[in-house]
């Protein structure tokens, strides 16, 4: 932005001259300026205009605020972790979630166990309480970091709501962005997106679940690390030590180069939507109840497997043929499943010799199910939950849709769309073409009009 003289001698008046001076010839020193005065000129005008467009407060101070969005487990169990040191607001627009969760847990401190990886050690437990839970949009305004743990269905209207509210440089975390949430992140704050560091996340910290909804939660396991792509990049290394702070020694936050790795590695693209077809499409389940709630990630096998390890492939040969049609681009992050579950479940699974043995052994996974509904004492299966209603929409849309433009097969892929659709009641595909007349209510390139690899170059910024 312009800052005019009067705005730099309003800064100086304010604030102490000699210290700005200091730190303005020190930043030219650092850098071996060709021009110290004019580097200092610079500096100072950087300072007034931070300054400038900083949020009017009475003392110029405020705690460190974090802001919390949606209600499900995950989202309990990041308010309850990060309220137990910083100033925590739950943030929640579905119905009337937020005043639910505020009487549920009245008075009381949210109650969040961590079990150990070690089995002869207790579980920790962290007591904390929000200093607010709420669905008012305008505790946008007090935000230092905004933390999106919802359905990525519905990042769109939380961008959209939050966006006159937002002060610049606020953080803006997405876990997981899924696949093209910066697309939508930048669709939704327009011009004011630039202003903001938004973080793409492949994947959620934890495998958790809450115990008593809005009072206590259960971290059952925490992966090593995940990674993430930060725009703009030149905020990398402050966005990734804020959110490190917020979580912790673990999972360790790695920097990806760019935002499209982080859309072709989301394993939630694969292994959801691919672990609900291996169990309950017309080739293997005669469509009635079952006596129990089938393991979900421990009960996958050899056909379950398959389909995983063909879906992976398929995303393979499209990431490869991305890169040799784009010299330069480098999607080393977008890499196998089996790989990812290396990457981020290392010492938590007893046998990593193939995808379904990682699947089957990983402690993070203990007594995890498939959604189900009871019907008259057994059970069927919830077709419409989010493992299909998002992400098949919001990821493996995405990926399809980009291995079409690129001219790669995806032979499996579209057998699981084709079965998905039908279930959650959308039309997404139509004869093997990302075309139906549901496609723009997905993330697929098609849906946004994009057809050609010049199209998407431009809306993804690769060069």
């Amino acid at each position: 932005m312009a800052v005019t003289p009067e705005e730099v001698t309003e800064y100086l008046t304010k604030h102490k001259v000699q210290e700005a001076l200091q730190d303005a010839l020190e930043k030219a020193v650092a850098t071996k300026a060709n021009d110290p005065l004019m580097s200092i000129a610079e500096t100072l005008l950087e300072l007034a205009a931070t300054k400038a467009s900083a949020p009017a407060s009475s003392s110029g101070k405020h705690d460190f605020t974090v802001l919390v969005c949606g209600g499900g487990n995950a989202a309990q169990v990041a308010a309850g972790m990060f309220s137990c040191w910083y100033k925590t607001i739950a943030v929640s627009f579905f119905a009337d979630e937020a005043a639910k969760w505020k009487k549920a847990l009245g008075e009381d401190h949210f109650e969040l166990t961590i079990m150990p990886l070690e089995k002869d050690m207790p579980p920790k437990v962290l007591k904390g309480k929000p200093f607010d839970i709420t669905n008012d949009p305008t505790v946008a305004k007090f935000a230092d970091v905004i933390l999106l743990v919802v359905p990525s269905f519905a990042h769109g209207e939380y961008f959209e709501k939050f966006a006159p509210y937002m002060k610049p440089g606020t953080i803006v975390a997405a876990m997981p962005a899924r696949s093209g949430g910066d697309l939508v992140f930048n669709a939704k704050l327009g011009n004011k997106a630039k202003d903001m560091i938004f973080c793409g996340f492949e994947t959620l910290p934890w495998a958790c679940r809450f115990t008593e909804w809005g009072r206590q939660a259960t971290i059952l396991g925490i992966k090593n690390s995940i990674i993430g792509a930060v725009t703009p990049p030149s905020k990398k290394t402050y966005a990734l030590a804020t959110l490190q702070g917020l979580l912790g020694v673990t999972p360790w936050l790695q920097e990806s180069p760019n935002n499209l790795g982080i859309s072709m590695r989301n394993p939630g693209m694969i292994v959801h939507p691919g672990v609900m077809f291996g169990r309950w499409n017309p080739e293997v389940w005669d469509g009635k109840p079952v006596e129990q709630k089938p393991l979900f990630y421990q009960g996958v096998d050899d056909y379950t497997a398959n389909v995983l390890e063909s879906m992976t492939n398929e995303a393979q040969a499209t990431c490869r043929k991305m890169e040799q049609l784009c010299p330069g681009l480098s999607l080393k992050d977008a890499c196998t499943l089996k790989q990812w579950y290396l990457d981020c479940y290392t010492g938590q699974m007893s046998d990593t010799s193939t995808l379904k043995r990682c699947m089957n052994t990983n402690a993070a996974y203990d007594g995890l199910t498939h959604p189900c509904k009871e019907l008259q004492g057994k059970f069927m299966p919830d077709l419409k939950y989010r493992y299909l209603a998002e992400d098949v929409p919001t990821g493996l849309c995405f990926a399809k849709g980009l291995a079409e433009i690129l001219e790669v097969p995806t032979p499996m892929m579209d057998k699981v769309i084709d079965w998905a659709q039908g279930c959650i009641q959308m039309e997404i595909m139509k004869e093997g073409k990302m075309c139906g007349k549901d496609v723009q209510k997905t993330r697929a390139p098609q849906g946004v009009g994009i057809t050609t690899l010049a199209a998407f170059k431009a809306a993804a910024n690769i060069d």
